[in-house]
Order: structure tokens, then sequence, then C-alpha cells
């Protein structure tokens, strides 16, 4: 029920944000058709109330008037594009340096038919992750943690590593930063907008090119 009611509300949310459409970016498409694939143990968290979901629009609010720590887990690339100022850093992926010849051919084949498009490296799971969180958040207990990814996906696989690493007040920022909108944090750092950090290779500079048309439309 719990869920239910949360996906009504990121889409009710969703309705008040302009975001372009590419049908062929996997980043655009729905976060929550997606969530019990991805982490079917941190859908029972937030069904359990074990983890409670933070909608963008919500999240100032929280880290400000709660003491929420923000947690972003994205790989540097995407952060060093935008980020939220005052918020913690550990990636759940990093980039995949493996150039064994399986791999290169599987890195060709990926940069051919998707690397091209979206920008994304090839990346391994960051098996030092819970370690480095606990190093920069060692109260287990008390701190109140809102992990946060580009469009919620990799942050559901973060919440249940740092639950199982014992992580008691855990939050969710549901759809992720590609649901914010620009006043939804105190501040923000970078040379891009959070909603489109995620976003990269050719489909960047399509993404480029519908915002200067946009611009353009609103001035005639």
């Amino acid at each position: 029920m719990a869920l239910i009611q949360l996906q009504s509300s990121i889409l009710k949310h969703n309705k008040h944000l302009q975001f372009p459409s590419f049908s062929t970016i996997p980043h655009q498409r729905s976060t929550i058709l997606r969530i019990s694939a991805v982490s079917p143990n941190a859908q029972q968290l937030i069904q359990s109330g074990k983890v409670r979901p933070v909608l963008p629009k919500e999240a100032g609010t929280a880290m400000e008037g709660e003491g929420y720590i923000l947690l972003d887990i994205r790989p540097e690339w995407e952060r060093e594009k935008a980020c939220v100022s005052g918020s913690l850093h550990v990636p759940l992926f990093l980039k995949d340096m493996d150039n064994s010849p399986i791999t290169l051919l599987k890195k060709w084949v990926h940069f051919g038919y998707i690397g091209l498009w979206t920008g994304q490296n090839f990346t391994m799971i960051n098996d030092e992750f819970v370690k480095q969180v606990e190093q920069k958040i060692p109260d287990k207990d008390n701190a109140k943690v809102l992990v946060a990814c580009g469009e919620g996906l990799r942050s559901l696989m973060a919440i249940s590593k740092l639950h199982e690493g014992e992580y008691r007040n855990l939050a969710w920022l549901a759809g992720g930063f590609n649901r914010a909108s620009d006043s939804d944090f105190p501040a923000v750092e970078g040379t891009e907008k959070l909603q489109y950090a995620t976003i990269g290779g050719v489909s960047y500079y399509f993404l480029q090119l519908l915002i200067l048309l946009q611009a353009v439309g609103k001035e005639s």
C-alpha cells in the first residue's frame, strides 16, 4: 500500500516538471516500474516503513529541518557535472579499468550500440562502499542518511547494502535527482542542471539543442 501511494506521489510530482522526452534514452524511463527488478529487498524496506521515501521537493526540508545527511552515490563523472552543496559522496559504482580482450570486446559493443548515445562508462561495483560510508558517517544508529542517485535505482541498491551494514535511519530520494527542480535543494554546484547530470553522450547534445529551442520558443 505504501509503495502504491509513493508511485502516485511521484507521478503527481512529475506532472509539474518540464523534462525533455527521449524515448530511446534509458535514463528517462519510469523509475517506479523497475523498483522490484533492481532491489526487491529495498522495496520490502520501503513497504515496511524501515526506509523512508522522500520526494525531491521534500528533500530540502528533510535536510535542513530534520537533520538528514544527503549521501550522493553517483559515480564521480556524474557528480562533477552537478551536485548538492554540502552533500557527502561515496560512489556505489566505479569505472571498470579492466582491459582484458573479452572486456575490451564488450566495451566496443557497448560503445557502438549504447555508449555512443548515452555516454556512460563501463562500471563495476565498489566493494568498499559500506566501509567508505562508515568512515564518513560512523554513527549507524542515530545518523539520518538520505541516499540519492540520478534516477533512484542505484540508490535502492545502496540502501540495501547500508541496511545490511546496520544503518538504521535511512531514507531514499524517490525518483532521484532527475526528478528534482531548481528550487528543491538549498544550493547546487557544477556546470549543469542537477536534473540532467546523468545524461551523456550524443543524447546530451540533443538535450542541449532541445533546451535552446524551448528558450527561443518562449522568447518569440
